[in-house]
């Protein structure tokens, strides 16, 4: 009997062996969908079909990423080539997220530049009481840019190969990041207006609000990364995991300067 030739692959990418979880994800977000459509219409079920697509999605999340650590760390199937793909999926990604809130500011500029009659021809429009920018909004913009220099100062310390420095400089990423979403917390709850009042009011807390969301993203992410480097997951020349991270967590803090810069600063002091 001829011995079987074994598979040699003669290709440098990743063909994943056979999943479930895409299915399973597609089936918790229409049941998700399916969900908040119900619930939002006062059926019966509605929460709870609701609750179970969000549950099912964060054990997705939670199965899919086990998944794709285990290919990384300790099968070594993410060659050279793969890293290079993961690299541009994640810039691909992160610049869907710029489009997504260039629609925000694109609704801010348009509503504060030519505001409208009903709500008194003036920004911010009559009966609003901004928020000033040197109070919360100003502690908040020094917080988010001294994580991201702390997130900075891991990044050179896992390519150094200094551990516990690289820990420690993480550590007081997510201290920060915690701090930031507590202060933004505070400040949505003694906001002298709601996201019922006027365009203002809706464009301040989707675009705040959605970055909030964006922040907890990024510190679940770092959370993650810390405990994957506490485990030697990450090497000197190995870790794209954690630099994934750090381009996300850069987007947000430069997505906050943007905010602070128009939403706050400049819709405070000017009164077209």
């Amino acid at each position: 009997m001829k011995e079987q030739a074994k598979k040699v692959q003669r290709h440098p990418f990743h063909l994943v062996d056979p999943s479930p979880w895409p299915f399973v994800a597609a089936l918790g977000g229409l049941s998700s969908t399916f969900g908040g459509v119900l619930y939002m219409h006062n059926y019966d079920g509605g929460g709870q079909l609701l609750c179970l697509g969000l549950i099912t999605i964060l054990y997705v999340m939670f199965t899919w990423w086990r998944d794709v650590i285990r290919e990384a760390s300790f099968e070594g199937q993410h060659t050279a080539a793969v890293q290079q793909g993961l690299r541009m999926g994640m810039i691909l990604f992160i610049v869907s997220e710029v489009m997504f809130f260039f629609a925000f500011f694109w609704a801010f500029f348009t509503s504060s530049l030519s505001p409208v009659f009903n709500i008194g021809g003036v920004w911010p429009p009559a009966g609003i009481e901004a928020i000033s920018p040197w109070g919360l909004p100003l502690l908040n913009t020094i917080i988010l840019l001294s994580s991201g220099a702390s997130v900075t100062w891991s990044h050179h310390a896992i390519v150094g190969g200094f551990k516990k420095e690289a820990l420690l400089s993480l550590l007081i990423t997510i201290i920060f990041a915690v701090i930031f979403t507590g202060l933004q917390g505070f400040e949505y709850i003694n906001a002298p207006f709601a996201m019922s009042d006027s365009v203002y009011g809706s464009v301040f807390f989707m675009a705040t609000g959605f970055h909030g969301f964006h922040v907890i993203i990024g510190t679940i992410f770092l959370s993650v990364c810390t405990f994957r480097l506490y485990f030697d997951h990450f090497s000197r020349q190995r870790h794209f995991g954690f630099e994934a991270a750090a381009w996300y967590w850069h987007f947000v803090d430069v997505v906050w300067l943007f905010l602070f810069l128009t939403i706050y600063w400049w819709g405070f002091n000017v009164i077209v």
